[in-house]
């Protein structure tokens, strides 16, 4: 048994998922000479992971999928998955909304026309409610995300779909949240437009997005793919942080080994942070939802068309969120010639199974939230789950599933709560001036900028903010970053760095078993202002010099701008 033993690192990086990734991606572009990444688990992706079943079916860890607001980002997922159809499947978004036995299109709001007449109504004079307050509001604002509901959309559609739907998601009364992450997550309601189709019985026109998902191995190949673009030497599976000493700059890991650092850029959950430095009661302000994650693996030909999500705002099934999971690539699913055997019949699971035959094979996936206002018996989820797709007609009760897959994020959704900003205000910029940036979808706690883009460019600007005092754009600003394409931060391969004599070399297999050789330890890590300016530098150099946040120019996909939840 190895023994563990002390290291030092100019920065170190917890995390291994999308903003650790970014981060790291970032500190190789600037050629920084003393670096180190930490992951807990045996892979890198974070809650963005893809997994596969025994049985061939592959499922992400939730509904991802990929909308940028950053050329670097772009440039990035690029330069490490490819170009073209080769690496990307291109698919149109076609979602709906299943509530009173029938598909209304996405977004509910703008499509009432799919309604029965009293529920046309409802909704309507809800709207026209809401446009005659608003009129005479006087410019004042909600004060939660409920009133925001009623206030915009009436209580017909609030009542009907927004406050069931948002519960189940969040898995917290609205009255508990605020309503300023929304940016331009939720479609605006033209009033008039709503009126007009309802009288003459037309849908709204479907809003013109698209989006795009990897042809191989699923949103988690995209990290596993960025992961390969760094040198493998510095970045360290199966290295839970268990300790934080924020004045003596170190941490310690699950096998003892002490890791001394002089700035930390950690994507640890904020509330697990401050737990580990005794701020328990900070910690327990912060709320955030747990995930299940139920896939189901089905022989046939998938009977939902080009339909990619759908949402479930009533009781009659456990989950919000449905991906038709094989839609987005055929890799998803095992190849048609591949026999496996049917493990239950849906609506039957007293049947035997079968003898294994070949495919065709299609596959769901599906969301269910659960809190402590929101229970959930992970026992029977799972039946539950399948129950529920049977009683909304996503499966037949003659259905063969051939594979289950069931997967429970203890962190899942970080809750944009009433007091939310409060606790940010408080323990973030302490935390900064500790030399520890925590930053990423848990650990800023901020879901209005929590998509993978976003989360990635965290990381990348956490680390121009380190080494150059350059601004954080999307932790800062982030209705800025919402609102069009960011263009002044570009990635490029960073060049193969010049021979440094006293460069810190780490083994992976020795620093995840905490060894490390004395000529290692005694080593002296070259100063980052030593290494010559990069083509990243400039870019980060550009960012500070601005007086005001870094410019955004005009995208083409502003209207592409869909939930990722």
């Amino acid at each position: 048994m190895s023994t563990p033993q002390d290291m030092d690192v100019e920065i170190l990086v917890i995390g291994a998922g999308p903003t650790g990734l970014g981060a790291a991606t970032r500190l190789h572009q600037h050629n920084h000479p003393s670096w180190m990444v930490v992951d807990g688990f045996s892979q890198p992706g974070g809650l963005a992971r893809s997994e596969r079943t025994r049985e061939g079916f592959l499922f992400d860890l939730g509904g991802h999928v990929i909308f940028s607001h950053y050329k670097y980002f772009d440039q990035l997922l690029e330069h490490a998955v490819g170009k073209g159809d080769d690496a990307w499947s291109t698919i149109e978004r076609v979602s709906f909304v299943w509530i009173k036995d029938r598909y209304v299109p996405y977004p509910f709001q703008n499509n009432l026309s799919v309604l029965d007449v009293e529920d046309q109504i409802f909704c309507l004079e809800g709207l026209i409610d809401a446009n005659m307050r608003a009129s005479s509001s006087h410019g004042r604002q909600p004060s939660n995300f409920d009133e925001w509901m009623v206030h915009v959309m009436g209580e017909g559609v609030t009542s009907m779909f927004m406050r069931p739907y948002n519960f189940k998601v969040w898995a917290i009364p609205p009255t508990n949240m605020q309503w300023e992450w929304l940016g331009d997550r939720t479609q605006p309601i033209d009033l008039k437009a709503s009126m007009k189709n309802v009288l003459r019985g037309r849908r709204a026109p479907a809003p013109k997005a698209s989006f795009r998902f990897p042809q191989h191995g699923g949103t988690g190949s995209i990290w596993s793919s960025i992961a390969q673009l760094l040198p493998q030497e510095r970045i360290h599976y199966r290295g839970k942080v268990v300790g934080l000493d924020l004045e003596g700059k170190h941490v310690t890991l699950q096998d003892g080994t002490r890791i001394r650092y002089q700035a930390c850029i950690s994507t640890m959950p904020l509330d697990y942070t401050l737990r580990l430095i005794g701020e328990e009661e900070m910690a327990g302000k912060l709320f955030y939802s747990s995930s299940h994650v139920i896939g189901i693996g089905l022989r046939g030909k998938i009977p939902h068309g080009r339909k990619c999500w759908l949402y479930y705002p009533e009781s009659n099934c456990p989950f919000y969120r449905c991906t038709c999971f094989s839609t987005y690539a055929k890799s998803n699913c095992p190849p048609a010639e591949t026999k496996l055997p049917t493990i239950r019949v849906a609506g039957d699971p007293s049947q035997p199974p079968s003898e294994p035959k070949g495919g065709p094979y299609w596959s769901l996936m599906f969301e269910v939230s659960e809190s402590p206002l929101k229970k959930v018996n992970k026992d029977t989820i799972v039946e539950e789950t399948i129950q529920g797709a049977l009683n909304v007609h996503l499966i037949r009760p003659e259905d063969e599933i051939v594979s289950v897959y069931h997967r429970r994020l203890p962190h899942g959704y970080p809750t944009p709560t009433i007091i939310r900003d409060q606790v940010l205000r408080e323990t973030l910029p302490l935390l900064k001036s500790k030399g520890f940036w925590s930053r990423g979808r848990f650990g800023s706690y901020k879901y209005e900028v929590a998509n993978q883009d976003h989360s990635l460019m965290m990381g990348v600007e956490a680390v121009d903010n380190i080494l150059f005092g350059a601004t954080e754009v999307t932790l800062e600003h982030p209705k800025l970053v919402a609102q069009s394409k960011n263009t002044d931060l570009t990635y490029t391969p960073p060049p193969p760095p010049a021979p440094v004599a006293d460069e810190m070399a780490m083994d992976a297999d020795a620093v995840s078993q905490g060894q490390q050789s004395d000529e290692q330890v005694t080593k002296k890590p070259k100063a980052a202002g030593t290494q010559p300016p990069t083509a990243a530098a400039q870019d980060a150099a550009k960012v500070k010099s601005e007086s005001k946040p870094m410019a955004a120019s005009g995208d083409d996909s502003a209207t592409n701008q869909a939930m990722e939840v």
